[in-house]
């Protein structure tokens, strides 16, 4: 990850107004992101997210922690139950590692 750059260094070089030396930064802070740098661990996945009341993320966790695995984890088997219900191949990957014995 890159040192973020110095703000004056960045406001002098613009040599312009406030807003524009906004932008420059913002844009500088964007560049990393968008280089496409990914974490090892992270490649060939995507993100899947939902949104539930915050009782349902402590309990989530909680059960993590009973059954000595992840949250990850949990929901992998969550979704390969999924899957099998409606008849579709258990494709979500589990850590076994980490999996509750």
């Amino acid at each position: 990850m890159s040192k973020r750059p110095n703000l004056a260094a960045v406001a002098a070089a613009a040599g312009s107004t406030r807003r524009s030396e906004a932008s420059a930064f913002l844009s500088t802070e964007a560049a990393p992101e968008a280089s496409g740098r990914t974490a090892k661990t992270r490649m060939g996945t995507k993100q899947i997210a939902a949104h539930f009341p915050e009782d349902v993320a402590w309990q989530l966790r909680g059960l993590a922690v009973e059954r000595k695995t992840t949250v990850q984890n949990l929901m992998a088997e969550a979704l390969n139950d999924l899957f099998a219900k409606h008849g579709k191949p258990e494709v979500a990957p589990i850590d076994r590692e980490r999996r509750a014995s």
